[in-house]
C-alpha cells in the first residue's frame, strides 16, 4: 500500500500529554477529538515509511473514548492505513487481537487508572512498544504537518473484527487440566473499567465459584477509583472476601493491565509479593529460566527467584522498557510493584492483567497453597510506600547523579539500572527520577523498624546534600 507525502494541517499537541509510554491528557484541556485525529495520521505516516499497512484500534469504557476512537481511525485512514476496531474492551485485548490478526500494530484509546475526565493512547507497533523517542517523533511529524496522505485511488480500508471469542479462549485455556479449580472461591472486582465485560464471560467459563464486583463499565466509576495500588480501591473487595469465604480476589486496573491481588483472610499481597508464586509454576518447567522484576521491587522475590533455580534480572521500572527488556534477554515472567505482568511463557510477553489471574488461579489450584500461606512463609520486612516528592525536570535526574558519584565516591554497593539502588547489611533503599512527572521517587525496606529508619536517615541525607526536600514518611 503506497501513499504520498504533503505538509498539510500542522498539529501542535499540548506538550504535557507527549508522555514516556503513552499520550495522555485531560479532555476539554489538554486532549480533545483534534489531537486523535492528528495523533492517528502521524502513528499511520511512521507505521508506513517502514511498510506497514493494517493498525488494530480499541477503546476503553470512558465516555470520552468512542469519539476518541473514531478520530483515530479517521486519522489512520487519511495515512493510508487499514484498520481494524475491535471495540470496546481491556487494552490486552487490543494486543491480542495484534497477534491474532496479524496486524502491523496497535492504539488503544485508554486512559488507565487515571480519574473520569483523563484520556490517552497506548501504541504498539511492529512487534515492539511504542514508546519514548518514537512518542517525541510522532510530536515532530504532526508539528511539521508531515503526514502521508493516501493516493488517488488507493484503498485503506475500514472493519469491524470481534476478537472477543479467541481472546476468551486464551485466557480460558491458561486454566485447562486444573483438577482442583472447582474447589476455589475467587471475588473479582473490574472497578467499573474496561475489563468487566470479558471478566464475566471469562469467570462462566473458569471452574470453581466465582463473585463479581463492579463488573458493568461505566466511566464514571461510581463504586471506586480503578487502581489496584491504592489500598482505598480495595477495601470492598477484601470485604467481600472475608465475607463470602473466598479463597482469594482479584481486581483490575481501569484498562486491565494491571492487578490487585488479596488472599483469603483479606490482606494485600503486592506485586512482588505474588510474583512469587507465578514464578515457581514458570521454574518448575523452565529451571534456570531468567525472570525480571522492576527496580521498585521487594529483595524477597529476588532471593526467591534464586532460591528457585531461577535467574533474577533487576530491570528499569516502566511497561515499554519492561516488555523491550524482555525480548532483549529471553525471560520468560517480568513484573512490576504496580501490578503489570508479563508473561512470554505459554503467552505473548505483553502485560494482560486477565491472563495473569487466570495464571495465578492455576497455581493455587494445582498446589494447593493458599496465597495466605505463601504471605506467612515469606521471610518479613518492613518498607515505606513509594514516596514521590516535586523535583523539576530540569533538575531531577542531575539530582541522581550527584547521589550517585557520592555513594560511589564512599564506597556503598549500588545498582544504578535505574536511579540509585543502595544495598546495606539492614537491606535497601532506592532513588530515581520519575519518568512521567517532575518528580523523585524513593522507596526503603529494611527486616526491621530499627534498619528501617536507618536507611530513610541515609536517603535524607543524601537528599539534602543535594539541595532537595525530603519527603516526609
Amino acid at each position: 500500500m503506497s501513499s504520498s507525502r504533503s505538509c498539510i494541517s500542522p498539529h501542535r499537541f499540548d506538550p504535557t500529554i507527549l508522555r514516556e509510554y503513552d499520550v495522555r491528557g485531560i479532555v476539554g484541556e489538554t486532549l480533545g477529538v483534534d489531537d486523535a485525529r492528528a495523533l492517528g495520521r502521524a502513528f499511520g505516516t511512521i507505521a508506513g515509511e517502514s511498510g506497514k499497512t493494517t493498525i488494530c484500534v480499541g477503546y476503553d469504557g470512558r465516555t470520552s473514548s468512542l469519539e476518541l476512537e473514531s478520530a483515530i481511525v479517521e486519522g489512520l485512514s487519511e495515512a493510508g492505513m487499514a484498520v481494524k476496531r475491535i471495540g470496546r474492551g481491556p487494552t490486552p485485548m487490543l494486543y491480542f487481537a495484534i497477534h491474532h490478526l496479524q496486524a502491523c500494530g496497535g492504539i488503544m484509546v485508554t486512559g488507565s487508572h487515571n480519574p473520569p475526565n483523563h484520556n490517552g493512547f497506548k501504541m504498539m507497533l511492529g512487534g515492539k512498544p511504542f514508546f519514548g523517542d518514537d512518542i517525541r517523533r510522532l510530536g515532530e511529524v504532526a508539528a511539521r504537518g508531515d503526514f502521508a496522505e493516501k493516493t488517488k485511488g488507493q484503498e485503506s480500508p475500514v472493519e469491524k473484527v470481534a476478537v472477543d471469542e479467541p481472546y476468551l479462549h486464551a485466557l480460558a485455556a491458561a486454566y485447562d487440566g486444573v483438577a482442583r479449580g472447582a474447589e476455589l472461591r475467587v471475588a473479582w472486582d473490574a472497578g467499573n473499567g474496561a475489563a468487566g465485560e470479558i471478566m464475566t464471560q471469562l469467570t462462566q467459563r473458569l471452574a470453581g465459584t466465582h463473585v463479581l464486583l463492579n463488573e458493568t463499565i461505566d466511566g464514571s466509576f461510581p463504586s471506586h477509583h480503578p487502581d489496584p495500588t491504592v489500598v482505598e480501591n480495595l477495601v470492598q473487595l477484601q470485604e467481600t472476601v472475608r465475607r463470602e469465604s473466598c479463597d482469594l480476589g482479584i481486581a483490575f486496573d481501569g484498562d486491565g493491565d494491571r492487578l490487585g491481588v488479596v488472599d483469603g483472610e483479606g490482606e494485600i499481597l503486592w506485586g512482588d509479593q505474588f510474583m512469587v508464586a507465578l514464578a515457581g509454576e514458570v521454574l518448575e518447567d523452565m529451571p534456570g529460566a531468567t525472570i525480571i522484576a522492576d527496580v521498585k521491587a521487594s529483595q524477597v522475590l529476588f532471593d526467591e527467584i534464586t532460591r528457585m533455580g531461577g535467574t533474577p534480572l533487576m530491570g528499569r521500572t516502566g511497561h515499554s522498557l519492561i516488555k523491550a527488556q524482555m525480548a532483549e534477554t529471553g525471560a520468560l515472567l517480568a513484573g512490576e510493584m504496580s501490578g503489570h505482568i508479563f508473561f512470554a511463557d505459554r503467552y505473548f510477553g505483553y502485560d494482560d492483567a486477565l491472563y495473569a489471574a487466570v495464571r495465578l488461579l492455576r497455581v493455587v489450584a494445582r498446589t494447593g497453597e493458599s496465597l495466605t500461606a505463601l504471605r506467612r512463609r515469606l521471610p518479613k520486612v518492613v518498607n515505606t510506600p513509594e514516596l514521590r516528592f516535586d523535583c523539576a525536570d530540569t533538575r531531577k535526574f542531575t539530582v541522581i547523579e550527584e547521589v550517585k558519584m557520592r555513594l560511589e565516591a564512599a564506597g556503598a554497593e549500588v545498582n544504578d539500572i535505574d536511579g540509585v539502588r543502595v544495598l546495606t547489611p539492614e537491606g535497601w533503599w532506592l532513588l530515581r527520577a520519575s519518568n512521567t512527572q517532575a518528580a523523585l521517587v524513593a522507596r526503603c525496606e529494611a527486616g526491621d523498624e530499627v534498619g528501617l529508619e536507618h536507611l530513610k536517615a541515609d536517603l535524607v541525607e543524601q537528599l539534602r546534600k543535594s539541595s532537595v526536600q525530603p519527603p516526609r514518611f
